[in-house]
């Protein structure tokens, strides 16, 4: 932290500048911002971001040079969601750490979890300077990372979404966007690229390619996607497309599908052990310091992972009993979204309640202890960074923005952090 912008920040901090951030969050982005804006971004110091960033692009790139780790991955895909046409790699990532203590009491990252799949890049971009705007910060703080300026940024977003093609044949997909608390990023994209933001079940397929429809119901070809459409919601919600997914369309995907589940939570268990020896990743054998301990639930029950966490140090129960309470645990579905049906000490009946054709989707992760680090008039708040990438075709993984999220609570999501004050979706500043 950059003790003496904090300070400074609480000093001169008004609610009629917070006010007036909200007004213009809602102006520039021409819709509601329904999820809590916190009243202070936070400051950072870019050795410490370029850290993080670091080891969310190591783990990326250890994960796809990893043949097994890949197949599972693969495997793993519902065959529903098998869509074809596979990018060679991820066009989006992100990586959320919180910062913890360690035995030597210094402050360290650690990965709370990695998902190939697009984030709020317009809206974070604009939040950022609507901060500096809204209260009058210093010009000189930075915002984006990798070298990267305004402009940089934009072209570099563009470049990974439109991928070359006319604005008019790529579509930005969600279900039912008009009504998702992310409208705002989708709106602020469709400024930005000049795109059509539409409902996935709206696509009209015709022969192989697919088509929306433009304000005066013509059909227009789509040449590419950028799919906001997240899986776990649409089998949630029962959504009937009117095209089969998995068919081989003449389109290109800015963000295919298969990559929410390639790379996801389902590769922490994966990651926190390490490559094995003999593969393609050999050379990283040994879990990552970034990456807490994590099994899945199967091998949890019936296999070696209890026996991995205890090795690895996490602190648990002797007893076996249905009744016995794992504190240090947390559960976590393995494809959800938002922090959604993560349980903090299950019990062991709780675990074994899950039927065994569903354990394997399911991980056990040892549970981190946020570290209460940014100074509030409400005491020490938690913070929770998330790093987002952008990898164009024929580019590289590169680190552009940090989106930040405080809280008090266990759970670090906006949609758990309601009734509090100087808590919820933030943004950082370096020197």
């Amino acid at each position: 932290m950059i003790a003496e912008l904090r300070a400074a920040f609480n000093t001169t901090y008004r609610l009629e500048k917070y006010r007036s951030l909200l007004t213009l969050l809602e102006s520039r982005a021409g819709a509601h911002i329904e999820f809590r804006v916190a009243e202070t971004p936070v400051f950072l110091r870019l050795e410490m971001l370029e850290e993080i960033a670091s080891a969310g692009s190591e783990l990326t790139e250890r994960l796809l040079a990893w043949p097994e780790y890949m197949a599972g991955a693969r495997a793993s895909i519902p065959e529903e969601f098998r869509v074809a046409g596979d990018s060679t790699h991820p066009h989006f990532l992100t990586a959320d750490f919180a910062l913890v203590r360690t035995a030597s009491e210094e402050l360290a990252p650690r990965l709370v979890e990695i998902q190939a799949f697009p984030s709020v890049y317009a809206y974070q971009a604009m939040l950022a300077e609507a901060y500096l705007e809204s209260f009058n910060l210093p010009d000189t703080l930075g915002i984006f990372l990798s070298g990267l300026d305004r402009e940089g940024f934009r072209t570099l977003f563009r470049q990974t979404v439109l991928g070359g093609h006319d604005a008019k044949h790529v579509v930005l997909t969600e279900i039912d966007p008009l009504h998702q608390k992310t409208l705002p990023d989708f709106l602020l994209t469709s400024q930005e690229l000049g795109i059509e933001v539409v409902d996935i079940a709206s696509l009209v397929p015709v022969g192989d390619k697919l088509h929306y429809k433009d304000a005066t119901g013509g059909l227009v070809p789509i040449d590419r996607i950028y799919n906001r459409a997240i899986a776990d919601e649409m089998i949630a919600r029962y959504v009937q497309l009117p095209f089969e997914l998995t068919y081989p369309w003449e389109v290109e995907w800015a963000g295919h599908p298969n990559w929410y589940f390639l790379i996801s939570k389902y590769a922490i268990p994966w990651l926190s052990t390490g490559a094995p020896a003999g593969t393609d990743a050999g050379q990283m054998r040994g879990g990552h310091s970034v990456v807490p301990p994590a099994v899945f639930l199967d091998d949890f029950l019936n296999g070696g992972g209890l026996a991995k966490l205890e090795a690895a140090g996490v602190n648990l129960p002797k007893s076996r009993g249905a009744d016995v309470v794992y504190e240090n645990l947390l559960l976590k579905p393995l494809f959800s979204f938002a922090g959604k049906g993560i349980q903090f000490a299950p019990s062991r009946f709780e675990l074994e309640a899950i039927p065994e054709g569903e354990r394997q989707n399911y991980l056990l992760q040892q549970r981190m202890h946020f570290v209460p680090t940014i100074e509030t008039p409400h005491g020490l708040t938690q913070m929770e960074i998330r790093i987002l990438y952008l990898w164009p075709d024929g580019g590289e993984l590169t680190p552009v923005l940090p989106l930040v999220r405080l809280g008090r609570g266990k759970m670090m999501g906006v949609d758990h952090n309601r009734n509090q004050e100087w808590v919820g979706a933030s943004a950082a500043f370096w020197r």
